[in-house]
């Protein structure tokens, strides 16, 4: 039973609202109270703000006093130099020129005191002029000293194994005489020796060349001998295989031409 009472009066305070008026009476209180203070604010902050800045009331003049603790800026820039100065030193005078002591002619010398003699200048001689001659537009006639150089040479030998006996043939035609050297070197065999000969053995021929060139058999003949039979024919052998050492030059009026030639082994 008592079960039953309980739900009914859950029930009926369910049911039954909750109240609205007092809650909201004091929410409106309390929203107009706000609104009126701040309307009460700017109204009274108008007012005095009016009279301390500005208004209708007149203004009075305001006291302003420079201090020299804020730098003011300058027209010129500042200048970095540690030296310099607004009073700059003078630049010192240049030097007097030194004048020459100004010696009295009327001074009274004194005795025992030798006056300073001034130095001679060195008198310098006078240069030599060279006079070049005058040279002559003429001939030098007249005896001179004879020349002691020979006017033919007899016997001249060149360079190389040939020998010429005929007067200056081989000063006058150095030519002819390299093409017998050439041509006797490419005739001659040297294996037609016997390898015991001695180095530097030498046989020496004397053989007639020609006008055409040509030598005969009967013309070769062994002047002074090697000591090896060998190397004499082999020699000779070279001689006979020249076909021409080539016609003797127009400019030698003989007829023939004797030669000396050695073969060195």
């Amino acid at each position: 039973m008592s079960e039953l009472l309980e739900g009914d009066e859950r029930l009926e305070r369910e049911l039954t609202g909750e109240p609205v008026k007092m809650p909201a009476a004091s929410s409106l209180l309390l929203h107009v109270g706000l609104a009126g203070a701040i309307v009460a604010y700017y109204v009274i902050g108008g007012f005095f703000h009016s009279n301390i800045w500005g208004g209708s009331s007149s203004g009075g003049a305001i006291r302003v006093q420079i201090t020299s603790a804020i730098p003011l800026p300058s027209d010129q820039p500042p200048n970095q130099n540690v030296l310099a100065t607004e009073k700059p030193s003078p630049a010192p005078a240049p030097p007097a020129p030194k004048t020459a002591p100004v010696i009295d002619d009327k001074a009274i010398a004194i005795q025992g005191k030798q006056a300073k003699e001034k130095p001679k200048p060195t008198p310098v001689p006078p240069q030599k002029i060279q006079q070049q001659p005058v040279p002559q537009n003429k001939a030098q006639y007249g005896e001179q000293a004879a020349n002691n150089m020979p006017r033919a040479v007899q016997g001249v030998s060149t360079p190389g194994p040939t020998s010429i006996a005929q007067g200056d043939f081989g000063s006058r035609f150095p030519w002819y005489v390299d093409a017998i050297n050439r041509k006797m070197s490419q005739s001659w065999n040297k294996g037609e020796v016997d390898p015991r000969t001695p180095k530097g053995t030498r046989v020496f021929l004397d053989f007639t060349i020609h006008r055409d060139g040509t030598v005969a058999a009967n013309d070769v003949r062994v002047e002074r001998s090697s000591g090896s039979s060998t190397l004499d024919r082999s020699c000779m052998r070279a001689v006979q295989r020249v076909d021409t050492f080539g016609a003797l030059p127009g400019g030698y009026s003989g007829s023939s031409l004797n030669v000396s030639y050695y073969c060195e082994y």
